[in-house]
């Protein structure tokens, strides 16, 4: 099982409109965040190419970002919640449609799938538009937390999380291999975790977790909050994500504890 980071960034991105920071001026790649994204593939022997790739969230940057990493294909699209940040690139699906003639599954919680509808009526209400320009097809699937469904061999498990007063979905997905069972789980856009999705990230293989910045926000976790999330779960090794910057990776990676590392955008992690 493959994750790539597509984005590791928060609303704003990095570099931000109009700031001359250290971080928003920096050289190092890794200091250059689209906004958070990534793909989760494993393998398939019934896949055209192998492989099961799962996007989750549509950043604004989608075209952007599927052009760097050469992917031509999708075989579903989660979605962690209706923030413009995640939601975005929708309308760039429409290429996935063309090139695999086919149409695209979507999962959402029930109200991230209503906002997706409202936003993007054009492309769900395709017979209603003037004009008769080629939009994406998209065949919605309602989730709910905790309720575990199965994509091509693998066991997905939505998570409950809380943005602010937000509920919002995180995925932990499990998938078997020819070495071994392997886990990921999914966590960006994180106030805090609750007690009852605590026991379903202890113990994964690789936990993506959101860590803003130093200092406390009202809708994500701080890195220090991040590190007790860590602590408690324990997994085997953790990226943050939706990073602010305020952080710059060099310099905070490096302080960070063993089995702990800052994501960065085309981080790409093997599991299993």
């Amino acid at each position: 099982m493959e994750l790539l980071i597509l984005g590791s960034g928060t609303s704003a991105g990095v570099p931000m409109i109009g700031c001359d920071c250290a971080v928003c001026r920096s050289d190092d790649p890794r200091d250059a965040r689209s906004r958070a994204s990534v793909i989760v593939s494993y393998p398939d022997a019934t896949s055209p190419d192998g492989r099961r790739r799962f996007l989750i969230d549509t950043a604004p940057e989608l075209r952007l970002q599927m052009v760097r990493h050469g992917i031509s294909r999708l075989d579903g699209v989660i979605f962690t919640h209706a923030h413009a940040d995640h939601i975005l690139g929708v309308d760039d699906l429409r290429r996935f449609n063309a090139v695999m003639r086919s149409h695209l599954n979507i999962f959402a919680d029930a109200r991230t799938t209503v906002i997706l509808q409202e936003m993007f009526r054009y492309i769900f209400e395709p017979h209603n538009n003037v004009n008769q320009s080629f939009v994406a097809t998209l065949r919605p699937h309602v989730l709910h937390a905790g309720a575990t469904f199965e994509l091509y061999g693998a066991r997905w498990t939505p998570l409950a999380l809380m943005h602010g007063k937000l509920p919002i979905l995180g995925f932990r997905v499990d998938w078997s291999g020819d070495h071994g069972p392997a886990s990921l789980a999914y966590c960006t856009d994180v106030s805090a975790v609750p007690d009852e999705t605590l026991p379903l990230l202890e113990g994964v293989d690789v936990l993506v977790l959101d860590a803003l910045r130093f200092s406390p926000h009202p809708t994500h976790l701080s890195i220090e909050q991040a590190l007790a999330v860590v602590d408690r779960v324990k997994p085997r090794q953790t990226y943050f994500t939706h990073i602010a910057h305020d952080v710059s990776h060099a310099e905070v990676d490096a302080t960070l504890p063993k089995g702990v590392n800052l994501a960065y955008d085309g981080l790409l992690v093997k599991i299993g």
